[in-house]
């Protein structure tokens, strides 16, 4: 199956909401990494530190199979970080060269 990136990139002043929603976010990614589909996910810190608190997070990447770039597509629109935290996302299709 094809590679898909999904880049969402967050709303100001987020952090509130983004931890509401989190659980629902990550067990749809648990889901994709149940099913083998998963290369990576994780966000972008806002400052540079591993923990950025109060500061939070900008945005996120997600790379994963999925059947065609309307099925990556579908999948980000359920994403509950539609529901105030993502302002907008970005699906391309990915070709991973390493490792």
């Amino acid at each position: 199956m094809p590679l898909y990136a999904i880049i969402g990139t967050h709303l100001p002043d987020t952090l509130e909401k983004r931890n509401a929603v989190r659980p629902g976010h990550l067990a749809r990614l648990g889901e994709l990494k149940a099913q083998g589909r998963l290369v990576l996910a994780g966000p972008f810190p806002a400052i540079d530190a591993p923990d950025p608190g109060p500061a939070g997070f900008t945005g996120s990447l997600i790379v994963a199979e999925f059947e065609s770039l309307a099925a990556a597509q579908k999948w980000d629109s359920e994403d509950p970080y539609h529901q105030g935290v993502y302002g907008q996302t970005s699906v391309k299709p990915f070709k991973q060269v390493l490792p």
